[in-house]
């Protein structure tokens, strides 16, 4: 989602690795200009990023290493704007948030990424869909919170959002939620009705934050809609969504300095577990091509439980490591997000989300094709895959539409690899962990076609 600035900023640095005069500064700072206005960074932020680079890389001598620390400086006071970042819970729960928006910005699926980022983090969750506005809002937020598995409140009688709300909110007291979130009405464009009821929503629930869901897709609009909203509500917060469509990527920028409001979460991807925190230094780092490593084990300790992990490692040292604990670990790694945003957080390795655009783990043929091999085994067979003799796999070729050949090759890598991990879990388990599971998916990139 960060590769267009991305190559921005690595374009910029180019022009001026290999010098340290004024010239280079100049050619490195009017590529880093034109690059900014292609991404869609809005043109006021972009004279004040060029100049404020320019200040500071001749402030401590020309160089491609002060270029970057420039840039890297200047992009981080860009981004950091005063207020909360992430999710701050309330002295006294439960934290009400509400949520706005215009209709068609990804608000009510986004209401339901954060449900799942704070389910994941133990916290009891109450869904409310007070958008009484828009045809099927209800039930649209009904199908997403049984997906994943959070109480929703709603009430198909009533025709009053306030009503609604008071109501919501009786129940999270007596039920102790933690955590409200309001899914309110949207409009095509901002207007007086739309903002009347918003206003008489956030007397009734009197919330302790207010966000704003912004599309990344409509670019430079999205700031001044956020804006526009801000000036009449009040906004505590920008979450953008479908950020990962956004090949540009300059809204960011835009939004950070312009309504001078903190971006609180990214819609990373069209999962329900792609949400990620803004945080400023984070995403200066991922923009300057450096990754975020913190980020990334974040959001791995917040999905694979402690216990099964060290249960796996056990297993994995003892050489039982079978298949129903390898799709157990995989079903664990679908909560990760796409494989294209997990991607972008490895130093380096930004570069080649790119090719990543089409693979998703829990669709794919290879996910797909090992499941239906699982399934197609006894549940001996699935604790003890030694019992597979010529007839067995025959039977299961049969059962998942594979040659025996290929149901061959299967089995022989998944048995390389536990071998491979048994023999290197002695220090690192979970390390050892993840490099079985990726010779098994090399095993399945194999079945192809």
């Amino acid at each position: 989602m960060f590769e267009t600035l991305t190559e921005s900023f690595t374009g910029a640095l180019r022009k001026i690795r290999f010098h340290d005069d004024e010239k280079a500064l100049v050619k490195a700072l009017g590529e880093l200009k034109k690059a900014l206005l292609k991404a869609d960074v809005n043109h006021k932020v972009v004279k004040t990023l060029i100049e404020e680079v320019e200040e500071k890389t001749k402030a401590s001598g020309i160089g491609k290493d002060q270029f970057m620390d420039a840039m890297r400086s200047t992009l981080y006071d860009l981004l950091k704007t005063k207020g909360n970042q992430g999710f701050v819970f309330a002295s006294r729960p439960p934290t009400v948030i509400l949520m706005t928006g215009l209709q068609g910005s990804g608000k009510t699926t986004t209401t339901g990424k954060l449900a799942l980022y704070l389910k994941n983090r133990k916290k009891k969750v109450l869904v409310v869909a007070a958008d009484l506005q828009r045809l099927a809002a209800v039930e649209q937020l009904r199908q997403i919170c049984a997906r994943i598995d959070v109480e929703l409140y709603a009430d198909d009688a009533s025709k009053n959002p306030v009503e609604v709300v008071r109501s919501a909110m009786a129940k999270a007291q007596d039920a102790l939620y933690d955590v409200v979130l309001i899914d309110t009405a949207g409009r095509l464009a901002i207007d007086d009705a739309l903002m009347e009821e918003l206003v008489a929503v956030r007397e009734a629930a009197k919330p302790d934050e207010i966000f704003y869901v912004a599309d990344s897709l409509t670019g430079q609009d999205s700031a001044r809609t956020a804006q526009s909203f801000h000036e009449r509500i009040g906004i505590d917060g920008v979450i953008l969504s479908k950020y990962d469509g956004d090949s540009k990527g300059g809204v960011a920028l835009g939004i950070a300095s312009l309504v001078q409001v903190p971006l609180r979460f990214i819609g990373s991807g069209e999962k329900m577990e792609d949400l990620e925190v803004f945080l400023p230094e984070r995403i200066v780092n991922r923009l300057m091509g450096l990754g975020d490593i913190e980020g990334l084990a974040e959001k791995t300790a917040s999905v694979i439980d402690a216990q099964t992990a060290k249960k796996m490692t056990q297993k994995i040292k003892k050489g039982q490591f079978n298949f129903n604990d390898f799709v157990e670990q995989m079903e664990q790694m679908k909560k990760l997000g796409s494989m294209k945003s997990l991607l972008g957080m490895i130093p380096g390795m930004g570069n080649m989300a790119g090719a990543l655009k089409d693979v998703d783990l829990e669709n794919s043929r290879e996910m797909k094709v090992i499941k239906a091999m699982v399934t197609s085994m006894t549940p001996k067979e699935r604790e003890d895959p030694d019992l597979l003799n010529n007839s067995r796999k025959e039977r299961i070729a049969k059962g998942c539409g594979l040659s025996q050949v290929e149901v061959n090759r299967m089995l022989k890598q998944f048995k390389n690899a536990s071998k491979m991990a048994k023999r290197f879990s002695g220090k690192k388990g979970m390390q050892d962990l993840q490099a079985m599971m990726g010779q098994m998916q090399g095993g399945m990139a194999g079945l192809r076609r």
